[in-house]
């Protein structure tokens, strides 16, 4: 029970930790855009590098300075909430006179709007910008969300009684800022937890930097203290300042190992490129087929693989699902009313799938072989192929895909393309799709509603998405 309850709160803090950075980071952002696009400016760099905006930022990081220009707009902070590494993110100081500091000598970095995470977008927003009342009482109240569940949280975990009252608090909050975002709160609070990612997000949302910097701070006001107070303890003065230099160097060194973490899961993000030809596949694992079944393997019209690892299969001509392990044991089938055409896994316990000349998708148990319900969404073409994405079915239509709620039978979205989708592909957040007749490779990202296109050589004939340690599929005598 304890390992039950321990796997819960680690996917409550994985979905409130996605809202923030999926949800909660980009809207900020484009509050951002909207900002500096109704004051002319053309990009995120052309704002930053401004004179106002520079001034205002260069005194939430530096105190106790008066500039040579603009001097009635001087501000001499108690707290200096800008810190180092997010000054040096966005500014490079010029060469100038001796002893000279002001915001003069800085100039922006190449500064993106991806660069930008929640703490730093918020910064900016509620000091730079020309917002509502509302509007900034929303992003301090939604930044104190992740200060206080996220930002600290160094076990990676929110309990059922925090998550009830938070996920109401931040869903409001931010449908008030963007009510489009409706749809991506289903999203994510239907996802299962990815270890992976939540690992990648744990470090992106725990705030190392401005602790480090705290203790820094501390410890070089401590090594002051005892400068100046000159004690004579001899040898042990020595080993003590020595100590307080060892904790410092390793202070500084875990800092800069963090922000070089956080550029590697910047990286990481990014698609990797292969050039043609490249070898990237190795034999996982191989699976003889020809004992189960009647060895038969032409009539195999799809397969997948469940997230259990179980592979179920397509036989429209004996009209069932064939289900066993990738080993060839625990051979079983489900009898169909029709003829199987294409299957997907929808989780560890149910599969979709569509038949042969019928506009309908019928939804199974595969550990009790129950038909759970037969569900006809609008426009559905009657050879239509399935993908999941975000555990939600998706089927193809005239020149749209619909993503249905398989519990509801209901379209929750229906995205347009621009060519009929052929061999359609979910992974994640994201649907891969083909038109043949332009030999082209779509990709849609359902995080932020865009479409992203890719020319290939030849006509694309089938595809699959392959994830971290789990296999491709090959409908023929063995499974890759």
């Amino acid at each position: 029970m304890s390992k039950r309850l321990d796997t819960d709160d680690r996917r409550r803090y994985f979905i409130v930790g996605s809202v923030i950075l999926e949800i909660v980071t980009p809207v900020f952002r484009q509050r951002l855009v909207k900002d500096y696009k109704g004051k002319g400016l053309g990009c995120l760099q052309d704002f930053i590098n401004s004179k106002p905006v520079i001034h205002i930022l260069f005194h939430l990081r530096h105190t106790n300075i008066k500039c040579c220009v603009d001097t009635t707009n001087c501000r001499n902070r108690r707290k200096l909430p800008l810190n180092y590494s997010q000054w040096d993110l966005l500014y490079t100081e010029n060469p100038g006179p001796p002893k000279h500091h002001c915001h003069c000598l800085y100039t922006t970095n190449n500064v993106k709007l991806d660069d930008l995470d929640i703490t730093l977008a918020s910064l900016i927003l509620l000091n730079c910008c020309n917002l509502t009342h509302n509007e900034e009482t929303l992003i301090k109240e939604l930044r104190e969300f992740k200060n206080n569940y996220l930002s600290h949280n160094t076990k990676g975990a929110i309990s059922e009684k925090e998550y009830q009252t938070l996920w109401n608090d931040l869903m409001t909050r931010v449908l008030q800022l963007d009510p489009s975002k409706q749809d991506d709160f289903i999203r994510i609070q239907n996802r299962p937890l990815d270890d992976s990612l939540c690992n990648k997000y744990f470090v992106c949302l725990l705030d190392i930097h401005k602790k480090l910097e705290e203790i820094s701070d501390k410890l070089s006001s401590t090594a002051d203290i005892l400068t100046a107070m000159n004690i004579n303890n001899g040898q042990s003065n020595v080993e003590l300042f020595t100590k307080l230099e060892e904790i410092l160097q390793y202070v500084r060194w875990q800092s800069s190992k963090v922000k070089t973490d956080r550029q590697v899961i910047k990286q990481q993000h990014k698609i990797q490129s292969y050039k043609l030809g490249q070898s990237i596949f190795t034999l996982h694992h191989q699976t003889d087929l020809t004992s189960v079944g009647d060895g038969d393997w032409r009539g195999v019209l799809d397969i997948v693989m469940s997230d259990d690892g179980r592979l179920v299969m397509c036989l429209p001509l004996e009209r069932r699902l064939l289900i066993c392990n990738t080993d060839g044991s625990q051979v079983d089938s489900i009898d169909i009313q029709g003829m199987p055409w294409c299957v997907t896994p929808v989780n560890n316990s149910t599969v979709a799938v569509t038949l042969w000349c019928s506009k309908c998708i019928e939804v199974y148990d595969i550990n009790n072989k129950l038909k759970l319900k037969s569900i006809s969404p609008p426009g559905m073409w009657r050879w239509s192929g399935i993908t999941t994405i975000n555990n939600k079915i998706v089927v193809d239509c005239d020149k749209r895909l619909h993503i249905i709620d398989h519990q509801t039978g209901k379209v929750v979205k229906t995205i347009q393309t621009d060519c009929d989708p052929y061999r359609f592909q979910g992974c994640g957040d994201r649907l891969f799709y083909c038109d043949n007749k332009k030999k082209k490779l779509y990709w849609y990202s359902y995080t932020d509603d865009t479409h992203h296109t890719l020319t290939l050589p030849s006509t694309p004939r089938r595809m699959t998405t392959v994830k971290e340690k789990h296999y491709t599929t090959k409908p023929v005598k063995s499974i890759y």
